[in-house]
């Protein structure tokens, strides 16, 4: 007799809410701050790591759509991970999310400050960290009419951006003849940046419609949009701009619409976006970090939940000091090659508890094999950085599989 669903899962999303939840978790800080830093790396050769990006975005995202199906409980890669491949490749995924995400909310923090204009930009992100952390701490979520408000707002912004841009002058030199081939590869781990978030779709098996169908829909429809919106940005600031020019600002968008009516606009748009974004993710993050704590690869005092609130506010707190530690000390660029690392360390476990399901392993390949090629030519800070960061979180399992194993308990994995 087939089981009863659970009351307590209301299924009321169709494909289009997925697509439009899926849009606002990539159209946000990325898609302001990525191309400058991609620059930097290949020139107008960004164009060729926008598209390396998208294909490894589309092969983790539709694993994780695959792997969801089987194993809808709260966690991605960290529950994946556990059950196809052992404890510790699910704790290593768990342990990439939640560096990696930290890393993206710095970056995320740190492109609200950029576009603010303000005199003192790190203070002002560290300020902007610890009141969402107040926000959430109090049991504020996003929902998903916020989420749709915050998407419409963005790509307003964008199209008007494109727009003015399109009116103005390009310049005098061909932009695409400068492609630094060398570069293309880094350029594409640092625009993977711009479409973190994708895979939010694929964790949605609880909620949605007919999920076996919802799914696998709404992941292409949502990763054509917005590389649509990533391609035509590119182009257009690579016109109006140039590769150099591209590369050293800080704010191309706003650069690019600089002197017009817009520019104030573009600010705004931008902060609004990389708040909506940042909200979400530090929500994230301290849900994840509570589950490794429950499960007792963390403190056990960070799985502690308000009273009063009902959030997991020691997560939240120790998540929130730690974002706002690491935006006074590293820069843009550095918090998204780091980020980038961390996860697509993450989605290269996801691809390969894929592999273990032994059918359609086409996908799974490419994206385990493009996922470790991409992490790997990134800024060589970021790469020495993560693997640091990895190994310090191995030696930690593995002091506390030893204690278990001390202490008479069976390690699971």
């Amino acid at each position: 007799m087939a089981a009863m669903p659970s009351p307590s899962l209301s299924r009321r999303l169709g494909t289009r809410d997925a697509v439009i939840i899926g849009l606002g978790s990539m159209i946000g800080a990325g898609v302001f701050a990525a191309f400058a830093p991609a620059a930097r790396s290949a020139g107008s050769g960004l164009l060729i790591g926008l598209v390396i990006a998208a294909f490894v975005a589309y092969c983790n995202a539709t694993s994780s759509a695959r792997l969801a199906t089987l194993y809808p409980a709260s966690g991605g890669t960290y529950v994946y991970g556990r059950e196809r491949l052992g404890e510790f490749w699910g704790y290593l995924a768990g342990w990439g999310f939640i560096v990696g995400k930290t890393a993206s909310c710095a970056a995320m923090a740190l492109t609200v400050a950029t576009y603010s204009g303000f005199r003192w930009p790190k203070a002002f992100a560290v300020a902007a960290v610890l009141a969402l952390t107040a926000v959430n701490y109090r049991g504020v979520q996003r929902s998903a009419q916020a989420t749709r408000i915050i998407v419409a707002c963005t790509l307003t912004v964008l199209t008007f951006s494109v727009g003015m841009m399109i009116s103005g002058p390009f310049i005098a030199v061909d932009p695409f003849r400068d492609v630094r081939f060398g570069g293309v590869l880094e350029s594409a781990g640092l625009l993977f940046f711009a479409f973190a978030g994708y895979a939010r779709i694929a964790t949605l098996g609880e909620e949605v419609k007919d999920p076996a169908r919802t799914i696998p829909r709404a992941i292409p429809i949502a990763l054509g949009i917005a590389f649509a919106v990533y391609a035509v940005l590119a182009v257009v600031l690579l016109l109006r701009l140039g590769p150099d020019r591209l590369a050293a600002a800080p704010d191309p968008i706003a650069a690019a619409v600089a002197g017009t009516w817009l520019t104030p606009v573009v600010r705004v748009g931008a902060c609004v976006a990389a708040l909506g974004s940042l909200l979400a993710l530090i929500l994230g993050v301290s849900r994840t970090t509570l589950a490794m704590a429950r499960d007792g690869h963390l403190p056990k005092s960070l799985s502690a939940v308000h009273p009063r609130f009902g959030v997991p506010h020691r997560a939240e707190v120790a998540v929130g000091v730690t974002v706002a530690v690491l935006v006074s000390i590293v820069d843009l660029r550095g918090a998204i090659g780091f980020s980038s690392f961390a996860v697509l360390v993450y989605y290269a476990i996801a691809n390969a508890s894929a592999l273990t399901l032994r059918t359609r392993r086409l996908v799974p390949a490419a994206g385990l094999l493009g996922c470790l090629v991409v992490a790997f030519s990134l800024p060589l800070a970021s790469v020495l950085f993560g693997c640091a960061v990895f190994v310090i979180g191995a030696a930690l399992w593995a002091i506390r599989r030893n204690a278990r194993v001390t202490r008479g308990h069976k390690p699971r994995g």
